[in-house]
């Protein structure tokens, strides 16, 4: 008598599972880690964005003064956890520039960020 055998052994079945159940909890921890990955991402894109915002105001100021780049000053401001802290600085040479510098911190998962954007202008 000869057995025609179809289908799948409780064995097979018991290793497709446990290969499954594997696979599927490697996925949920990596989900997790993608998720707080794109908050950090997300918040230091608000950060450089607040940055950048800041400099643009301060660029603006300078030059819509009349003698240009009077009238600028420093500050702080916060919003959202967010952080920003600017200065002004006149460098010895060319006198007739401004360094602007803008420090944004931010919290994170271990502490706080800090990020810094700068640049000069030209007063004429």
């Amino acid at each position: 008598m000869t057995r025609n055998a179809e289908g799948f052994t409780i064995l097979e079945v018991l290793v497709a599972v446990l290969v499954l159940t594997v696979g599927v909890t490697a996925l949920v921890g990596s989900a997790g880690i993608v998720t707080r990955m794109i908050g950090q991402g997300r918040r230091t894109t608000q950060a450089a964005q607040r940055a950048e915002r800041r400099l643009e105001i301060l660029r603006q100021t300078a030059l819509s003064a009349t003698p240009q780049c009077t009238g600028l000053t420093g500050g702080t401001a916060t919003s959202a956890g967010i952080t920003e802290t600017w200065t002004v600085t006149t460098p010895a040479s060319p006198a007739q520039s401004r360094v602007l510098r803008v420090i944004v911190s931010y919290p994170r998962i271990r502490g706080n960020a800090v990020d810094t954007l700068a640049t000069s202008i030209r007063c004429s």
